[in-house]
């Protein structure tokens, strides 16, 4: 495969995290994380008196589909805890499990502080629809669904926008959950990016400004990335955190890891697997892993039009089970299949292991044909101790990168998992030649042209 058109947009994307308090064009993600834990830092003390200044707005309660954040100030709204929703500014929404919010100011770009500006509009007290007689959500385009094998509940934390990038749209995982996937016709053609939190913490103790005391809210190990393209192609991405990786916690191996299935077959780029106690922290197994901003290390999966992709939470030891809260599913975990069943060899093993980055290795990809169930997503409860943030910043570079590849050619635009760039090569591999392991770097490469200002975006 040979990439015609690669435009440096990384490192533009990296200046947004860098970026000063005055720079015109974007907030960068440093300048929210301190504006957040600014506006963490002070509690009202439960029972408190609450002004309520006049015009503030509450979040409607005639729609199923929103979900209600707690907040001392915030009123139900996507917005940091003791932020009001006043008169004359536009409030973001959180929306159900597998539904992305269809309102925001039909003005707004992806230039600050328009692109804040998601949600409805409040006038003097009544929060109205920017595009009338369009719903508050939407479905997204239902391509990827979370998988939880760990036996407890595991919380995918969605950021906000337009909005602040707060991750705090709450995604609870008892089995198996549809994530909001955006297609091009969302606000800037942008992506859906979660943080995934540790087994056992919901999403009222998980979709959370965090602090390095624990691995969860944006201090969690893992976050992923995914958007629909117009031909109808997924672009999947999991991801080391590299705030995580950067600090103290990374001394100690998460004992859950996440990779990408693809049970009807049909995906480019696998394995996708991020495996700790394999691996190491910041390893991972990818026919093309890569290292994004902060050495934080990455890999795309290409979903074709009509298929489904999978992130899969896994214990590391190989326990598992469904979660005590879910009902027993009609068959139990398959005993290992006799030979005669059907499988893929696998392509001779490769790897390499860069001084500076962890090893990546190819394996055969595996599918999982398990009945899947869909569990609701619950809305966190309010709880006055909690501070609510957390960043992972969408880039809002238009680029275009073209692969010339049989199955994998096209363009994203917008502030979507997007460009590539040769100055940030992908971990070196030596590519098998059976198994069609060319066509599937091939794919996988065309994937990472919409992920590497993604992975920047992690920061």
């Amino acid at each position: 495969m040979r990439l015609t058109t690669l435009q440096a947009a990384l490192g533009s994307a990296s200046i947004f995290f860098l970026a000063h308090p005055a720079s015109a064009v974007h907030h960068g993600h440093q300048q929210a994380h301190e504006n957040y834990g600014r506006s963490q830092s002070h509690n009202p003390e439960a029972g408190g008196p609450k002004l309520v200044k006049k015009g503030t707005c509450t979040l409607p309660k005639d729609s199923t589909d929103l979900v209600f954040v707690p907040g001392a100030s915030n009123n139900g709204f996507a917005m940091s805890p003791d932020q009001t929703c006043d008169s004359g500014k536009y409030c973001p929404i959180a929306c159900v499990s597998g539904k992305v919010m269809r309102q925001w100011d039909p003005k707004a770009s992806y230039v600050y502080p328009e692109s804040m500006n998601g949600g409805l509009y409040c006038d003097n007290g009544t929060p109205k629809k920017p595009f009338d007689g369009e719903p508050y959500c939407v479905s997204g385009t239902g391509t990827v669904k979370a998988v939880n094998k760990c036996g407890k509940i595991v919380s995918f934390c969605q950021t906000v926008l337009p909005g602040n990038e707060a991750m705090i749209i709450p995604n609870d995982v008892s089995s198996t959950l549809t994530l909001a996937v955006p297609s091009i016709d969302y606000w800037n053609g942008s992506a859906a990016h979660y943080y995934i939190n540790p087994p056992g913490t919901p999403s009222s103790v998980g979709c959370v400004w965090g602090d390095p005391s624990q691995p969860i809210g944006n201090w969690s190990p893992y976050v992923a990335g995914a958007n629909t393209d117009a031909e109808g192609r997924t672009f999947l991405k999991i991801a080391w955190n590299p705030i995580y990786t950067g600090c103290e916690l990374a001394k100690t191996k998460p004992s859950y890891g996440v990779k990408i299935e693809c049970p009807n077959g049909g995906c480019n780029g696998l394995p996708c697997s991020i495996n700790p106690s394999t691996d190491g922290v910041n390893g991972l197994e990818s026919p093309v892993g890569t290292v994004g901003v902060g050495a934080a290390t990455f890999c795309v999966v290409t979903v074709p039009k009509g298929g489904v992709g999978n992130i899969v939470v896994f214990n590391t030891d190989g326990s598992g089970g469904d979660s005590a809260s879910e009902p027993p599913k009609s068959s139990a975990q398959p005993s290992p299949p006799p030979k005669t069943s059907s499988s893929t060899t696998p392509p001779p093993k490769t790897s390499t292991t860069p001084s500076t980055t962890p090893a990546t290795s190819s394996k055969a990809p595996t599918t999982s044909a398990e009945a899947e169930s869909e569990a609701p997503s619950s809305s966190a409860s309010p709880t006055s101790s909690f501070r609510y943030g957390g960043i992972f910043h969408e880039n809002s570079t238009s680029t275009a990168s073209e692969a010339e590849d049989s199955s994998s050619h096209g363009t994203t635009t917008g502030a979507a998992l997007t460009a590539a760039t040769d100055t940030v090569a992908p971990v070196s591999t030596t590519t098998s030649k059976n198994e069609g392991a060319a066509d599937q770097r091939g794919a996988a490469m065309a994937g990472l042209v919409i992920a590497l200002v993604a992975a920047a975006a992690m920061y």
